[in-house]
C-alpha cells in the first residue's frame, strides 16, 4: 500500500511539472496586466523547438556531447517561446489587440506549428518514422545520482531530471522577486494601476513586455519537459492534451502566488491521473474524475470574487490595454 502511495506521489509531480512551468510562466505575465492565453501554443511551440534543436544536433554530430545535449535544445525552446510572446506582447502592447482573442489565437497557431513540425521534421532530412530522441532525451531523464541509495524516499522525490527542480527553483525565486524586490514592486505596479505606475517613472510598456515574454519562455520550457523527460524525447501530435489550460487554472487556484502553485500543480497533477489508480471504473467515470481540476478552480473562483478580499484577486488592470493618452 505504501509503495502504492509513493508511485502515485511520484507520477503526481511528474503530470505537475509542465503545468508549474506554464504557471509559473503565467503568472509573471499576469502580475503585468496580461492576459495571455497563447499559454498552450507556447507550450506547443517550446516542445516543438527543443525537438527540432536536439534532433538537428543528435543526427549531425559523430560523438554528441553531453552538455550540448542539454544545451541545444534548452536554448531553442527559449527562444522559440519567447518568440511566441513577443508576438503576443507585439499585439497586444503596442497594437493594444483584444488579449482575449489574441491569446486564443496563439494557441491555435502555436499547436499547428507544433503539428506541423511534428509530423514533417524527418521528411526535410529524407528520413521517415517517428522522432526519437534517445540519447538526448537519456541526459534531461538522468536523476540524482544518490537517489537510488535512499529507498522509497529516493524513487518518490529524487528520482527526476534536473528540469522538475528546476521549475520548483523557478518558483520560489520568481515568488521572491514578486514581493521582496524593487522589481517585483513595479511589476505589480503596472499590474494593478499603470497609470499611476507611468507617473511614478515606471516604463510600463517596457515591464510588460518582459514580463511577458520571460513569461512565455518560462512556460515554454513545460513543453520542453515534456517531450524530453516525460516522452523520452517522442513528439505526438495533441500529445499535450489539456495541459496549458490547466496550468492557466492553476494561476487562478494558487491565487497568483508562484510558492502556493508548486503544491497545486502537483495537486492537479495527481487529479490527472488518480482515475489510473482506481480500479473498476469505467471510462465515462475517469472522464468525469479528469474534470476535478477545472471543478475545483471555477469554486475557488466563485469563492474569491465573492469574498472580495484584495489580496486573493487578479491584478485590477488584467486583460485591459494600457494607452498613455488615457490618462
Amino acid at each position: 500500500m505504501l509503495e502504492t502511495i509513493c508511485l502515485f506521489i511520484n507520477a503526481a509531480i511528474i503530470q505537475g511539472i509542465p503545468l508549474l512551468f506554464g504557471a509559473t510562466g503565467e503568472i509573471i505575465t499576469e502580475k503585468s496586466g496580461n492576459l495571455n492565453l497563447g499559454i498552450p501554443g507556447i507550450m506547443y511551440v517550446g516542445g516543438i523547438s527543443g525537438i527540432i534543436g536536439g534532433y538537428i544536433y543528435e543526427h549531425t554530430a559523430a560523438n554528441p556531447n553531453a552538455a550540448l545535449c542539454v544545451l541545444i535544445p534548452l536554448l531553442s525552446t527559449l527562444l522559440g517561446s519567447a518568440l511566441m510572446a513577443l508576438i503576443y506582447s507585439f499585439l497586444t502592447i503596442t497594437l493594444r489587440a483584444n488579449q482575449n482573442v489574441t491569446g486564443l489565437t496563439l494557441t491555435t497557431l502555436g499547436i499547428g506549428i507544433g503539428n506541423f513540425f511534428g509530423g514533417s521534421l524527418l521528411s526535410f532530412f529524407g528520413e521517415s518514422g517517428s522522432i526519437s530522441l534517445l540519447t538526448t532525451a537519456s541526459y534531461y531523464k538522468a536523476s540524482l545520482p544518490f537517489a537510488d541509495k535512499l529507498g522509497l524516499f529516493g524513487k518518490t522525490f529524487l528520482s527526476f531530471g534536473f528540469l522538475a527542480y528546476s521549475a520548483i527553483i523557478i518558483a520560489i525565486v520568481t515568488s521572491f522577486v514578486l514581493n521582496r524586490t524593487h522589481i517585483g514592486l513595479n511589476l505589480r505596479a503596472v499590474g494593478e494601476n499603470p497609470a499611476t505606475a507611468d507617473a511614478a517613472g515606471v516604463n510600463v510598456t517596457k515591464y510588460k513586455y518582459l514580463s511577458t515574454i520571460v513569461g512565455g519562455a518560462i512556460a515554454g520550457l513545460g513543453g520542453l519537459y515534456f517531450v524530453m523527460d516525460y516522452t523520452g524525447g517522442a513528439w505526438t501530435n495533441d500529445g499535450f492534451g489539456d495541459r496549458g489550460w490547466l496550468a492557466i487554472a492553476i494561476v487562478i487556484f494558487a491565487l497568483w502566488r508562484p510558492k502556493l502553485s508548486i503544491l497545486c500543480s502537483f495537486l492537479f497533477g495527481g487529479l490527472y491521473i488518480v482515475c489510473v489508480y482506481i480500479p473498476g471504473l469505467t471510462s465515462s467515470s475517469k472522464e468525469l474524475i479528469k474534470m476535478l481540476p477545472y471543478v475545483v478552480t471555477i469554486v475557488v473562483l466563485v469563492v474569491i470574487s465573492a469574498r472580495k478580499n484584495r489580496s486573493n484577486q487578479p491584478p485590477a488592470h488584467l486583460g485591459l490595454p494600457y494607452f498613455r493618452e488615457d490618462r
